[in-house]
């Protein structure tokens, strides 16, 4: 498409949108009592504390990340929460995004939920607000709390300021308190959604529908017309991404307080209502995609659980919040269950009857206000599920993960594949090359190299197979037939002073891309290490492969060198064999487990002739001349992500 063509679209976009909201705004005849109810609200009638909470989001973004420069590649492992000890990541985490798309979906829930907590909270002071005071203190002391409360809670700047430093430390509480090295605004947006439904739980669903609408709006501006094809791709399941610990954190953090401001005021929503808007928020949100992480690229969904979870979590809110004031006596009078005793038990009636000295109405001792009870209740339930799920954060968050310099390097080479000959054999055989200096035949050691590992202050970058995954067994635990002792495969990034122990690039999405980026750096500095793989599948599936890592302004390593790989074919019973030579790879002919020769991967159109076989070389296809037919024998690795 052409850019006049592109600007049109945004064109007709913002067109259609204006003008749609201008017909609206003329029909709508309430208009000027929803605008009058805005500033009743908020000064001027703008949510002044929602822009600042965005605006400090996106400036964490673009002048600390440095997305500015890198829209779409901001700097983000030494902004992540990965422990307790590592204090800056854990302040930075919750403002920090993996990307662009990260941030925007964060903001436009930010401004779907924020405007409505902070319309709830008010910029003007109302009845319950304000800080409470005790009946024991001095006339002093109390007239210190009132003169204060009246400068922040009275006044709408310090009602402002309190909903922005408010919010800004609910994200930091997410941060102490989820599990992993979480980044990333959501936990905060979850938290205003909490807030939002416990006063206005319908509104809250309509603006997260309307969210939606913002989300289609940027994109359609963006890019109007999209051409798009059926391609592989890579990926986890989209609900391994979603960091529904810290998710829950948030919308309980929300839910408690905004349960504890409209109990002060004496306001609350109906409970059907309630239940409702809690329900749908979460399953609209996914907070019942509970999910456990096996290692590699392995992970099993608990949705059933998670259902119920969803309905208990609706249920919980509403009667936290909603339950009626209503005495034992008259629940007892509304129910049939006196009448059923009666008829069935005799002796009881004079238990349940009015007049009489056992008739529990009879006692206000008594006849306590189960609504008063269901309400506490709930909130009990509430607070200790927050504790709950805080607690193991709070344990694993404490603990060192170990730098794990001498771990990542795996000592245990790759299996070899099925059947004769035995890899180690080939590549031992192809490790001798012919002795000459310029012999292209003489290839790595298999298995990872430490001359390949890159420091960078601080940060170890090195490629591994097999190793544990210290990052989920910080803490070993074993339950329900999962545990945290899992391995893991790719690039792996450490850094003992920051208490970072990562897998930046799985063995998988780098099979997959063929080159990845690995952005390491700190505030005012960042590195990027480029990691690329090389590789030849042998007919039969078989697969041998490189790893090579290239340091800023320096020369690509070798990191890792693959076992050979052997073709399923056997010519005039020789084996064929691809191992990873020093120069390249080499094609290794051999019998059983002794070496019959071998010789470099001819270039494009070349050929080699190895223990009386031709091989020849076409394109990134290997084939074996054998009479008068030709053989599949080994194709070059293709990558589909570049």
């Amino acid at each position: 498409m052409v850019l006049s063509d592109a600007l049109g679209a945004r064109l007709a976009v913002v067109l259609a949108a204006v003008c749609s909201v201008l017909v609206v705004r003329w029909l709508d005849d309430a208009a000027g009592e929803r605008r009058a109810a805005l500033r009743s609200r908020f000064v001027f009638g703008v949510p002044w504390a929602t822009l600042l909470v965005a605006g400090f989001v996106l400036g964490v973004y673009l002048f600390v990340q440095g997305g500015f420069e890198r829209w779409n590649a901001p700097l983000v492992l030494p902004f992540r929460a990965w422990s307790y000890l590592y204090p800056l990541g854990v302040l930075t985490a919750p403002f920090a995004h993996a990307g662009s798309g990260h941030l925007l979906g964060n903001l436009v829930g930010t401004l779907t939920f924020a405007p409505i907590a902070e319309y709830a909270w008010g910029h003007y002071r109302r009845d319950g607000d304000g800080a409470a005071s005790s009946a024991s203190a001095s006339p002093a002391s109390a007239s210190t709390v009132a003169s204060i409360s009246a400068s922040v809670f009275g006044r709408p700047l310090g009602r402002i300021s309190v909903f922005f430093v408010g919010t800004l430390a609910v994200g930091v509480v997410t941060s102490l308190f989820a599990l992993g090295p979480v980044i990333g605004f959501s936990g905060v947006v979850f938290a205003l959604a909490g807030f939002s439904l416990v006063r206005y739980p319908l509104a809250t669903v309509v603006a997260l529908a309307a969210g939606e609408v913002l989300r289609l709006v940027y994109v359609a501006l963006s890019t109007p017309v999209t051409t798009a094809s059926a391609e592989p791709g890579f990926g986890a399941p989209w609900w391994a991404g979603i960091a529904i610990q810290g998710h829950a954190i948030g919308l309980l953090c929300g839910v408690l307080l905004g349960t504890w401001v409209i109990r002060r005021r004496g306001e609350g929503a109906p409970a059907a209502r309630l239940w409702l808007g809690v329900l749908i928020f979460a399953v609209s949100q996914s907070l019942w995609a509970v999910y456990w992480y096996r290692g590699g690229e392995s992970y099993v969904l608990f949705r059933g659980v998670g259902t119920a979870l969803v309905f208990a979590l609706a249920t919980v809110v509403a009667v936290g919040v909603a339950a009626p004031d209503r005495p034992l006596s008259e629940a007892l009078a509304a129910s049939r269950l006196p009448g059923l005793v009666r008829e069935r038990v005799p002796f009881l009636d004079r238990v349940f009857a009015p007049g009489s000295g056992l008739g529990l109405g009879s006692d206000p001792a008594l006849d306590v206000d189960l609504g008063f009870v269901a309400r506490r209740l709930a909130t009990v339930v509430l607070v200790a599920a927050l504790l709950g799920m805080s607690a193991p954060a709070a344990f694993a968050n404490f603990a060192a993960v170990a730098d794990g310099s001498n771990s990542a390097v795996s000592t245990s080479e790759p299996a070899a594949p099925d059947g004769p000959p035995d890899a180690a054999v080939l590549a031992a055989a192809a490790a001798n090359g012919s002795g000459n200096p310029g012999d292209a035949t003489g290839p790595n050691l298999t298995g990872p190299n430490p001359g390949g590992a890159i420091e960078i202050r601080g940060y170890t970058i090195r490629y591994a197979e097999g190793v544990e995954n210290r990052l989920v067994s910080v803490v070993d635990v074993s339950a329900f037939g999962e545990t945290t002792a899992v391995e893991t495969s790719g690039v792996i990034v450490t850094n003992a002073e920051r208490e970072i122990w990562t897998t930046a690039v799985s063995k998988s999405r780098l099979q997959f891309a063929g080159r990845e980026r690995v952005r390491v750096g700190g505030l005012g500095w960042e590195a990027v290490v480029r990691v690329r793989r090389t590789g030849w599948t042998a007919a039969g599936g078989n697969t041998t492969y490189k790893i090579f890592t290239r340091p800023p302004d320096g020369d690509r390593r070798l990191a890792y060198a693959a076992l050979p790989a052997t073709a399923t074919p056997m010519l005039d019973g020789k084996n064929v064999s691809i191992a990873p030579a020093r120069t390249g790879y080499a094609i290794v002919v051999s019998a059983g487990n002794e070496t019959l020769g071998h010789a470099p991967i001819p270039a494009n159109n070349g050929s080699a002739t190895i223990a009386g076989l031709t091989f020849d070389r076409r394109g990134d296809r290997l084939v074996a001349v054998y009479g008068d037919s030709e053989i599949p024998i080994a194709k070059r690795e293709t990558y589909r992500g570049n």
